[in-house]
């Protein structure tokens, strides 16, 4: 008798009547086969009426990998770094594919790229690792490879790799060239002296130049032509020399297992069933499951629970020696125990505390409140997972009148807060509402009262609800970026107009080849961090590229704008401008305001005021019914009596009226239009 005859069988009245069984699914504990059983649902001792077995795989039927083999020696760590769309996803896909860690099949694309905001974006945002093993002349290499982002705005988790590899492939675009965020990388990677393989990626594409960027390379990074590995990721063209090239380029970790177990903590994320989940970098001796370790951010004891390699899954093995790089999962509950670039070592063994991480700076600020205040609780318990596995966001605590408490967070730029944001409402179903960014300015005080209250001269100002009356400061200060621009040379003359409207100064101009150029501008943060990237692709019909890095403060002359619906200010929308900007970035916010928040039964004044001035000013008119429609003809005080009842009934609907501020107009007021 077939199964599914049975099974059809038993579904009719009569016989699920008389024969009551029941489908019972059981695994044997010797081998990997599990198996399908039919009895009476009452008499467990009635004999089976039909059996099945299937073959399982297990996690423990996994190919077992062992460890001891790989000596130092025969370890190499390496990240891919490269500018965004280069090819570094592409490139890790073919790696994993031609050393067998997952299947060649058309489906890979970007399989290290797990997060939904990365699939919804094609961008990378997180660095993944994975570990491969390649053999080579007879021996077998442990190849430790991290996916990098190429945006600057997760220029953080960039470095961070770098903390944890010996080596990296610097990819560059055969038909884009040298852009401004793999000038950025490549001198992550000199800093950390280590070994650089230049790799010029997509040679596949019909106007792709590898001659002229091997040039590029040559002049600005003083690499030899001769070094650099010409590939098509997509196709598979010449990547067998990149595995090459790593074991006969990049050393070998320096770690030794006779030294007492040390780690650094690169990475982590949080697992909903098994708390936190460590990504460490072994640079001495050997841990195993079972050990005890302590943390030296905490000093607190935890039991290795597991631990294992990424391959790029999660693969168990039994411990991790010097040079390796893998995960450990220790029992840690609390996010707050989790400390990127913290040292791990065994209880009895103490070891020197590594130097970590530099703690990173924020440069872009905004307010993050729950929709509704009952979620405040779920929101909160969000962020701290979110920001242990996104260390470089920023947290404190804020409260506003109108949305209440919250949060003020830093972020690295505007595209690391989108992301964050999006991640939120993906990864934890949140709904938040997001204030307008702005930047941390500096005020120098001249009050003794103030300066006793705050401890120091100097104040940071993150909120502009905090900024201080010019007649308690003697210096206002805003932060400055070096901002690098590289150029096909025909767009110059645009966006040299486009830098001075933002009140750039020129610092450099260099031709990197016969057609593309390099300039350096000294920008206040401000006029850059919202929407001159989208401006200078638009300007440059795509082919620009632009990267920053922090320059100090200088002294600026700086105002806070107030934002006032019927003379009552928003305080969510107050924002701080240069005395120059103010009148055309009120204007805008008005402009913009005019268009987002709905009509209402009266008029609604909206208008940017500094003080008490009145800069810029949009009136939303309000619904008015037609009160002379039942007026055909007539006395002509009948229609005023009527026309002057309704205007009354308007001031009083405004005296007492509330506007609701939605949160797409918070959002509006990101972006400003370019005249």
């Amino acid at each position: 008798m077939s199964f599914s005859f049975l099974k059809h069988g038993i579904e009719t009245p009569l016989l699920r009547r008389v024969l009551n069984f029941k489908m019972c699914k059981r695994k044997a504990q010797s081998c990997d086969l599990s198996y399908t059983l039919l009895r009476h649902r009452f008499k467990k001792s009635l004999p089976i009426l039909f059996s099945s077995s299937v073959k399982m795989c297990t996690e423990t039927q996994k190919e077992t990998i062992e460890l001891s083999k790989f000596p130092a020696d025969r370890i190499r760590n390496f990240c891919i770094i490269a500018h965004i769309d280069h090819g570094k996803s592409t490139l890790a896909d073919r790696l994993l594919e031609m050393t067998g860690a997952i299947t060649k099949t058309d489906q890979n694309k970007q399989v290290l790229d797990t997060l939904q905001v990365e699939r919804d974006r094609g961008i990378t945002v997180k660095a993944q690792t994975a570990s491969v093993i390649y053999s080579n002349q007879g021996k077998d290499y442990l190849l430790n490879l991290i996916d990098t982002p190429g945006h600057v705005d997760f220029s953080y988790e960039v470095s961070r790799s770098i903390s944890a590899c010996q080596g990296v492939l610097l990819v560059v675009d055969a038909n884009q060239g040298v852009q401004a965020q793999t000038m950025a990388n490549f001198y992550l990677a000199f800093e950390a002296e280590l070994a650089i393989i230049p790799v010029i990626n997509k040679i596949d594409l019909k106007n792709a130049d590898p001659e002229r960027v091997e040039a590029q390379i040559e002049k600005v990074f003083d690499i030899s032509r001769d070094e650099c590995i010409k590939i098509s990721a997509k196709f598979g063209t010449n990547v067998e020399n990149i595995l090459q090239a790593i074991v006969d380029r990049i050393p070998p970790p320096v770690a030794s297992a006779d030294d007492p177990f040390k780690a650094l903590v690169f990475d982590s994320d949080f697992d909903h069933y098994r708390g936190v989940v460590a990504n460490i970098a072994v640079l001495g001796g050997e841990v195993r499951k079972g050990d005890r370790i302590v943390s030296a951010h905490l000093g607190k004891m935890y039991q290795v629970s597991e631990l294992g390699i990424l391959r790029p899954d999660k693969h168990l093995t039994q411990k991790l020696l010097a040079g390796q790089v893998g995960y450990i999962i220790t029992g840690m509950k609390d996010v707050k125990e989790a400390q990127i670039g913290d040292t791990l070592y065994l209880q009895d063994h103490p070891v020197d505390i590594l130097p970590g991480f530099k703690p990173v700076k924020a440069m872009v600020f905004a307010g993050i409140y729950p929709m509704d205040q009952s979620e405040y609780q779920g929101l909160c318990s969000a962020i701290e997972r979110l920001t242990l596995n996104d260390s470089s966001v920023i947290v404190q605590k804020d409260s506003s009148l109108a949305l209440g408490a919250g949060w003020r967070l830093g972020f690295l730029g505007l595209l690391h807060m989108e992301v964050f944001n999006q991640r939120l409402q993906q990864e934890y179903n949140a709904s938040v509402v997001v204030t307008a960014p702005t930047v941390p300015y500096k005020a120098i005080l001249s009050s003794a009262k103030l300066i006793k209250e705050h401890g120091s001269e100097e104040v940071t100002i993150v909120n502009p609800a905090q900024f201080p009356d010019r007649s308690v400061v003697s210096e206002y200060q805003e932060p400055m970026v070096l901002g690098t621009i590289l150029s096909p040379d025909s767009y110059t003359g645009k966006i040299i107009s486009l830098c001075l409207n933002r009140r750039g100064i020129q610092k450099d101009v260099v031709y990197i080849d016969d057609h593309h150029v390099m300039m350096k501008y000294l920008f206040p943060l401000n006029e850059v961090i919202l929407d001159f990237y989208d401006l200078l692709k638009s300007l440059s019909s795509g082919y620009a590229s632009f990267d920053y890095e922090n320059a100090g403060y200088q002294a600026a002359d700086l105002i806070k704008m107030d934002i006032l619906l019927n003379g009552r200010p928003v305080e969510e929308l107050s924002t701080v401008v240069h005395r120059e900007r103010a009148y055309s970035k009120g204007k805008a916010m008005c402009e913009q305001l005019k268009d987002s928040i709905p009509r209402q039964m009266f008029d609604i004044a909206v208008q940017a005021a500094i003080g008490s001035k009145v800069l810029a000013r949009e009136t939303i008119k309000a619904y008015r019914k037609n009160v002379l429609a039942k007026c055909y003809g007539g006395d002509i005080t009948r229609k005023m009596k009527l026309l002057k009842k309704q205007a009354e009934g308007k001031k009083k609907m405004r005296l007492i009226g509330k506007v609701e501020v939605p949160v797409e107009a918070f959002i509006s007021v990101l972006k400003r239009k370019e005249k």
